[in-house]
């Protein structure tokens, strides 16, 4: 079993924590990944922005009107690697 790193909610984190965690599937592999409550709002939240780019701008990451989105997904990706590596390598890589 994987050492978790403590996790605190993230101060550039703007979204809200859901009460309760749950086990989320790849929808790559089919792999699947038991979350807590914070990793499951975060990880949500790097979804949530990936789905908005590919339908508001046809998932051309090169859209200059993407960067601040960009930027919370990949705060979202570190705060991943650093605090529950064995998820972010099941879930996000």
């Amino acid at each position: 079993m994987t050492k978790v790193k403590e996790q605190k909610m993230p101060k550039w984190f703007q979204g809200d924590v859901y009460d309760e965690g749950a086990v989320v599937q790849n929808p790559f592999s089919g792999e699947e990944y038991e979350l807590n409550a914070l990793e499951l709002s975060i990880y949500d939240m790097i979804m949530g922005a990936q789905l908005f780019i590919e339908m508001r701008y046809n998932g051309d990451m090169l859209d200059p009107r993407t960067a601040d989105i960009q930027k919370d997904m990949r705060k979202g990706l570190d705060w991943f690697r650093t605090h529950n590596a064995s998820a972010y390598m099941v879930l996000l890589d």
